[in-house]
């Protein structure tokens, strides 16, 4: 029989009713019934909070476990919140080096709400985690029968069951009749080299708005040690806003994200002031096809696993892990 770990933090999956009280893993594992024919789970009920309580602290240290977990060859399911589920998928896949396939699900709709979601998402969650065939993929999203790419899946409506999406790339697969199905593999893996969190590390995330001065900025300056700007359209900011973050950037690492949703920061279609071009011709880092709340954990890994000093900080290193993700290969 396959082997599953199943680690419950708790989130939707687990709630009773809509206060603060959570199921055990147990509980859980108990509304799915019976686990898929030929999967042995071994549980580990591991959190009981929502998602937007969990910590950088608790995502280090269920990657530590998971990374034990799937060196003695069990696959991995992880259930929690949907809030912050595709963050946690991204970090698990940044820190935890395996073929063995980990699966983040989790649920939309409570159990004692018609038409509860979460047994069919641990069900399929388990499919996935058990099947051969979903090995060397990366960390995975289930949700809905439908399999996603950490790197790439985006909760993308507050209350449908088919929230989460994989903008500018579409599902891995889909899980039919309890079986997988892989359509779709990763170019590259996610992890470009070995990485740590260090929950000291302090990464700000600004996104600009119309009309926006800057004001934040002066906040950023003296409490963080990197920055990810998800800017206008493919990375445009207003041309007074240029100055500033040039300044920042002789400081620490700013990477230009898109708060658009979807596609690739550009570098060279447009040159005027606060321009793509402008800004990487001043120091900033682009993010390429990455969202960016995963854009800023992926610098805070990096910033975690040495890519700073007393020198300054290592532009080339952080450069070339972006780039990795943008199809250009690592450096």
């Amino acid at each position: 029989m396959a082997r599953v770990t199943v680690f419950t933090l708790g989130g939707t999956i687990s709630a009773r009713g809509g206060d603060a009280s959570r199921m055990s893993g147990a509980e859980v594992l108990a509304e799915l019934g019976v686990a898929p024919a030929g999967v042995d789970v071994e549980l580990r009920d591991f959190r009981r909070v929502p998602s937007s309580t969990l910590s950088f602290e608790d995502v280090a240290a269920l990657a530590d476990e998971v990374g034990k977990t799937v060196a003695e060859g069990s696959g991995v399911v992880v259930v929690q919140g949907t809030d912050t589920l595709e963050e946690t998928a991204f970090l698990l896949d940044l820190l935890c080096t395996t073929e063995e396939p980990v699966v983040v699900t989790g649920a939309m709709r409570r159990p004692d709400l018609p038409g509860a979601d979460g047994p069919a998402n641990l069900a399929a969650a388990l499919a996935v985690a058990a099947d051969p065939g979903c090995r060397g993929l990366g960390v995975l999203v289930v949700l809905a029968d439908e399999i996603h790419a950490a790197r790439f899946a985006h909760k993308a409506h507050t209350t449908s069951v088919a929230t989460f999406t994989s903008p500018g790339a579409g599902p891995l697969g889909s899980v039919v009749e309890g079986v997988p199905r892989i359509l779709l593999r990763p170019a590259v893996p996610a992890r470009v080299c070995p990485l740590r969190l260090d929950p000291d590390v302090r990464v700000a995330l600004l996104t600009l708005s119309l009309g926006d001065r800057g004001e934040l900025l002066d906040a950023v300056a003296d409490r963080h040690g990197g920055l990810v700007v998800a800017a206008f359209g493919a990375g445009h900011v207003p041309a007074w806003f240029v100055e500033p973050l040039a300044a920042l950037a002789e400081r620490m690492p700013v990477v230009l994200a898109s708060r658009t949703g979807a596609g690739a920061t550009l570098s060279d279609t447009y040159r005027s002031p606060g321009s793509e071009y402008d800004l990487l011709h001043r120091g900033l880092i682009p993010a390429g096809p990455l969202a960016p709340a995963k854009a800023r954990l992926l610098l805070h890994a990096l910033l975690s696993s040495g890519a700073r000093g007393p020198a300054g900080y290592d532009r080339p290193r952080i450069s070339a892990a972006f780039a990795h993700f943008d199809g250009a290969g690592l450096a």
